[in-house]
């Protein structure tokens, strides 16, 4: 073959070689596009949650929030669908083939104190928020974990550690900065498009794209709180005294409690390594005197092995119950659950208890009521919480043999806690395995899929949960 030739060859080739579909997108960004040729696009497509293999169809990693318009405008165009993931701690396989929006770099926060209103961009993370609001007297409604976003975390409901106080994370939002499914951005709140709101405000992410939002505040001048360590073999003992002292506690005092089984992982302490135990984490707005008085019976009932309740300050209540914030394979499961009887500890013990065996790395039981109770129904999708408590699993799951045994174990627990179920959850206290239908009885459901048919017949837009199933 001459020079001639193969240059003629080689032309023909580069002439025939396929245009980059994704090349009108990533000439609008000021972001990065990622796409599945790019050398570092497993990083770049991983959520948080490491046991959830994510495979969009590419990724933009916004900038500004001209980015997410972009990113929308192109998905409706091209009859693809678009979602939004500044982290992925509550990754799903329904983002799959989407254009998925990274909307970490939108971190502005605004606080009005006097008004006890933030407005925070959609990546702004609890852990900055609750920083910036060092030294207000005020909160927002954080959670166990300072990594997870304020936007995120509100969309989908959100248990906090102030639920009891003052409800759920959806019932604090007051407004939402939105790029929805035509590419239009635009301030929704009540006044301006009161159906749309309410979806909003704890119905997942599946209308529209949120760039910021804005959230109410509340006073915390005076807060006490920490975990108490106790040997997992007096687990049975410990919980009915966490149940006696939760039937009786006040709405300003919050207890959760935990049954933890360790893995002998080299990377983790000595004296937790391989070890079990169970935890009692309490968080009071109040006096201290009041706390230890909700205390006394739980630590009477076993052997303290570690007692870290004291003085806390807004910015340190994310840590109490000390998860991690570093991306990890895990796996969750919920339910809600009318009581906390005898029973219903007997059965917890024998399946996750000291000695059973159980995969699960924890069992964890909040105790809700109170303002989640009494919420208003109408303002938000989340309405009022009719669940006393919800049970919450979760296991590591680092490589495919333990994916078996841990959906056996969650399994067996359902069954177990099944007649005493309450109904439906919160959105964001749902496992990958779960439904939508587990989050919202069918009356709201039905009605978040009439504003979804309204906003985004097409489903441009999708959540980790789409209202329409996966």
């Amino acid at each position: 073959m001459t020079f001639l030739d193969r240059l003629t060859r080689n032309r023909s080739r580069i002439a025939s070689a396929p245009a980059d579909p994704m090349a009108p997108l990533r000439e609008q960004l000021t972001g990065r596009l990622a796409v599945p040729s790019d050398v570092d696009w497993d990083a770049a497509s991983q959520a948080w949650n490491l046991a959830v293999t994510q495979r969009p169809r590419a990724v933009v990693h916004a900038a500004t929030a001209r980015d997410v318009i972009a990113a929308v405008e192109f998905a409706a165009a091209h009859d693809l669908t678009v979602s939004a993931q500044p982290g992925g701690h509550g990754a799903t396989r329904a983002l799959d083939d989407t254009i998925l929006v990274r909307t970490g770099a939108l971190d502005d926060i605004w606080i009005d104190a006097d008004a006890r209103v933030a407005r925070v961009g959609a990546g702004v993370k609890w852990g900055q928020l609750q920083k910036a609001l060092a030294g207000t007297g005020l909160t927002g409604l954080v959670g166990s974990n300072a990594d997870v976003t304020v936007v995120g975390f509100c969309l989908s409901g959100g248990l906090s550690w102030f639920s009891r106080a003052f409800g759920a994370g959806a019932h604090s939002l007051r407004a939402v900065e939105l790029v929805d499914a035509r590419g239009k951005h635009r301030w929704v709140s009540e006044e301006s498009d009161p159906e749309l709101m309410w979806a909003l405000a704890g119905g997942g992410g599946d209308f529209g794209i949120v760039t910021a939002a804005e959230i109410a505040l509340h006073p915390v001048p005076d807060l006490h709180g920490g975990r108490v360590a106790f040997p997992a073999a007096q687990a049975r003992e410990v919980l009915a005294a966490f149940a006696s002292a939760t039937a009786v506690a006040p709405a300003e005092t919050t207890l959760w409690a935990s049954l933890m089984h360790f893995p002998p992982l080299p990377m983790l302490p000595e004296e937790i390594r391989g070890q079990s135990f169970v935890f009692v984490d309490a968080l009071h707005v109040g006096s201290s005197a009041d706390l230890d008085g909700a205390l006394a019976s739980i630590r009477a009932a076993g052997t303290v092995l570690r007692d870290g309740v004291g003085p806390l300050r807004p910015e340190q209540v994310a840590d109490v119950c000390e998860e991690p914030v570093d991306p990890s394979p895990a796996t969750t499961r919920s339910w809600s659950l009318r009581t906390l009887d005898d029973e219903v500890l007997d059965r917890i013990v024998s399946l996750a208890g000291d000695g059973s065996g159980t995969p699960l790395t924890q069992v964890q039981i909040r105790h809700l009521g109170a303002a989640l109770r009494t919420a208003d129904p109408a303002r938000t999708a989340t309405g009022s919480v009719a669940a006393e408590y919800q049970v919450m699993t979760l296991a590591m799951v680092p490589d495919a043999g333990f994916a078996a045994p841990v959906a056996a174990a969650t399994t067996a627990l359902g069954r177990a806690l099944a007649d005493w179920d309450a109904g439906p959850t919160v959105l964001s206290f749902l496992g990958e395995s779960q439904s939508v239908a587990d989050a919202f009885d069918a009356e709201t459901l039905e009605r978040l899929r009439s504003v979804k048919e309204s906003v985004d017949p097409a489903a441009t837009v999708r959540g980790n949960y789409p209202v329409r199933g996966r």
